[in-house]
Order: C-alpha cells, then structure tokens, then sequence
C-alpha cells in the first residue's frame, strides 16, 4: 500500500512563520542591545579619556602659577582672585605650546552657551596697566561641555591673618597679597558621574612675587 506524502497545514504553517517572525525580533533586539551597549561604552570612554585630560592640564597649570603683581596699583596685588564658580589666576604656557610669557587665565562654565561648556580663556596682561585686567579680547579654549556645575574652593587664612592662625575652606578668595595653600576643583556633567575632585597646591609661596614683603602689614611692600 502506498501513502500519499502529506504538506503543512494552513494552522502549521501560520505557526511556523510567527516563530520565526519571533525569533528575528529577538535576534534584532539583541544586536540593537549589543550596539547601543557598545555605543555607551564608546561615550564614556570619550567622557573618561577627556576628563582625565582636562584635569591632567588644569593640575600642570595651576601646579605652575606664576606670582605676578600689577606695578602701578597700591599694594601691589597679585593677578590671581576666585569665587565659587570662576578662577582668575598667572601661567605661562604649557611647553608644548608655541609662544612665551606669563598670561592671565579665567576658568569658568559659559552658562549663557547652550553647550554649557567649561573653558579656559587667557590674555596677555599688561602689569603697569591701572587696574586689574579683563577677558574682553581674550582666547579660549574649550575643555569639556555639557557641565552642570562647577565649584571651586580655596584653602588657606583670612586676609591679613598670620601664621599663627588655621587655615581653613572658603568658596572665595578675595586676599590679593597671598596665594591660597590649595585649591579644589569640583566638575558635575549634565550626564554621567562626577569627576573626581581636583586638588592642587601651587608651588610658589602665598606671599610670593614680591621682593620686600612687610611683616608688620602683611602686605608687599615692593616688588
């Protein structure tokens, strides 16, 4: 006796061909997984590798301030002042940069940038100018976007405290005879985890800069 081959049903066939329409969606939604996974570990990498540039330059520059003092304002003050949120302080160059001379730098979040970035503008100051200079005119570069905040902190005594008082923590600093001991930086992106807490130490002394420094004043007296 012969038996006649038997074909899928219509209800087999159905079946079949939704498996298989099932099976291609778990498969696509896995490779669209496996390239977005990819695709964020590409932009945190980006976001790590330029944090961890930015602080290295930012530590190198603040490590090499320089004490310039305005020759022409009473007192001589130094070129350097900060607030919670914005630093003004004297570097030179990194070597690796073509040029020469102390500039005047301004570290500050652009908060009227829609890209919110945080840059670094520097200007070439003039010391025997009659007041302290500004970033009109200034260059800029661009050390990260898209920041939340930025706080800044300084270490160190009260305007014409001694060495006998404690230095402690403050969110401004507004000495313009003394460096602080240490400055902290704080940066927060709009996405992504913190970046670590900067802290440096500027390598020239709070007083430093000028060549006849009045003990009684706490003041430069000559430079």
């Amino acid at each position: 006796m012969r038996h006649s081959s038997r074909g899928f049903t219509l209800i087999e066939l159905t079946i079949a061909l939704v498996l298989l329409a099932l099976l291609s969606s778990v498969l696509y939604g896995s490779l669209g997984l496996a390239v977005t996974s990819l695709d964020r570990g590409e932009a945190k990498a980006d976001a790590t590798s330029g944090m961890r540039l930015a602080h290295a330059f930012l530590r190198a520059n603040l490590e090499e301030q320089h004490p310039l003092r305005m020759r022409k304002i009473t007192e001589f003050p130094l070129l350097f002042s900060g607030e919670r949120d914005e630093l003004h302080y004297a570097a030179p160059l990194p070597p690796r940069v073509a040029g020469s001379g102390i500039w005047f730098y301004r570290l500050a979040v652009l908060r009227n940038d829609a890209k919110a970035p945080l840059v670094l503008e520097r200007a070439l100051p003039d010391l025997n100018a009659l007041q302290m200079p500004d970033f009109r005119e200034a260059d800029r570069s661009v050390l990260a976007e898209d920041i939340a905040s930025l706080k800044i902190g300084y270490f160190g005594r009260d305007a014409g405290a001694n060495d006998a008082d404690a230095p402690t923590w403050r969110d401004r600093w507004d000495d313009p005879q003394r460096l602080p001991l240490l400055i902290r930086i704080e940066i927060e992106p709009k996405r992504g985890a913190a970046w670590p807490p900067l802290i440096v130490s500027p390598r020239e002394a709070p007083e430093a800069g000028c060549r006849a420094w009045d003990m009684t004043r706490l003041r430069c007296a000559a430079i």
